[in-house]
């Protein structure tokens, strides 16, 4: 029974962990959401003192958005280092975090329990501005930043 009571177990911390992954990115789809709209917003009320009164076209968001990330392009021959790592997070989060060089990656791992402010505020300097991801896997998650 102890074989079953185990396997329980590493599935309640899979759930738990996939749980807090599905609240970190539904604030980040809330923040998303509430920048469009507010966005869209603003876009609308410029466009439509601009546009003669007469015209009744519609406006789409979705040619006015361009992405932050398109507009810094990454060089092609610059290699990312761990230092270079290293030095764009904060001390407060770089002290709760262990960097690894893996060959063509980056490897970011936590040295403790971030929380969920901590691990969005991470998250969120790997993926933009280091074109990184979250690799969840149970106890050996870690944040991979590729080097080119």
């Amino acid at each position: 029974m102890s074989v079953d009571k185990k396997k329980v177990e590493d599935l309640l911390g899979r759930i738990d962990e996939l749980l807090r992954i599905l609240r970190f990115l539904m604030d980040d789809l809330s923040e998303i959401s509430n920048t469009l709209k507010a966005s869209l917003g603003s876009y609308t009320v410029a466009q439509e003192a601009s546009l003669p009164e007469s015209s009744g076209s519609r406006i789409s968001i979705q040619s006015s958005i361009v992405s932050e990330t398109s507009q810094l392009p990454r060089s092609q021959e610059e290699e990312i280092t761990i230092e270079k790592v290293q030095d764009l997070f904060p001390p407060d989060l770089a002290n709760l975090l262990y960097f690894e060089d893996a060959g063509e990656y980056i490897i970011v791992k936590p040295r403790q329990y971030l929380g969920p402010d901590n691990f969005r505020r991470i998250a969120s300097i790997v993926r933009d501005q280091m074109s990184g991801e979250y690799i969840s896997a149970g106890r050996d998650s870690h944040f991979r930043i590729p080097k080119t």
